[in-house]
């Protein structure tokens, strides 16, 4: 049992820790343009960041898949960046655009990119390669990202009923935000 807290608060820290803070503010971008309502389609974006997250962190950690960590260290603030920008363009039109499922693309992209990124980590965590390990860890990351997401709507709820924020705003605002604090992640982490 104490096998499956250790990973467990691993996967958790994973995600809730400031060093590492570019899963939190995936989880803020993808969550702007949804309130409360829409908690089923967030439900199945976290489930498919989580789902290839898992298996790309698999595949690396059984040496199956191998990519440069330089590149890695620049698709992660990449991916969130066209998440931001993504927002920014269809900011007030998220029903015509939804249709497209880019919002799902996007957020598997990420979680294919970060576990790949997390698996240089995960296999210094993890050596035996076992599998359970790797669910515990993941089971911390849900519970981390339903945290986070709650968090985001609450904000986002307050921001919009209190200080009277139109949805629109908000997702311009919070996209903008990112945005601004992504591009010297970029630049400072550009190695070609």
């Amino acid at each position: 049992m104490s096998d499956f807290w250790l990973y467990f608060n691993q996967g958790l820290n994973y995600v809730i820790s400031w060093k590492a803070y570019n899963v939190i503010l995936f989880l803020v971008v993808i969550c702007a343009a949804y309130n409360f309502s829409a908690w089923k389609k967030l439900l199945v974006l976290i489930t498919i960041f989580t789902f290839s997250h898992a298996i790309s962190l698999l595949l690396a950690t059984h040496n199956i898949i191998s990519v440069s960590e330089k590149v890695i260290v620049v698709l992660i603030p990449f991916t969130i960046l066209v998440a931001a920008l993504f927002n920014l363009f269809i900011a007030g039109k998220e029903k015509k655009v939804e249709k497209l499922g880019v919002s799902y693309i996007i957020s598997a992209f990420f979680g294919l990119i970060n576990g790949l990124g997390f698996a240089f980590s995960f296999k210094q965590l993890n050596p035996s390669k076992d599998l359970l390990p790797l669910l515990n860890f993941e089971l911390g990351v849900v519970a981390a990202q339903l945290i986070v997401v709650i968090i985001v709507l609450i904000v986002a709820f307050i921001f919009q009923t209190i200080f009277r924020f139109n949805k629109r705003d908000w997702v311009l605002v919070v996209s903008s935000i990112v945005v601004g604090m992504l591009v010297p992640v970029l630049i400072n982490n550009w190695s070609f």
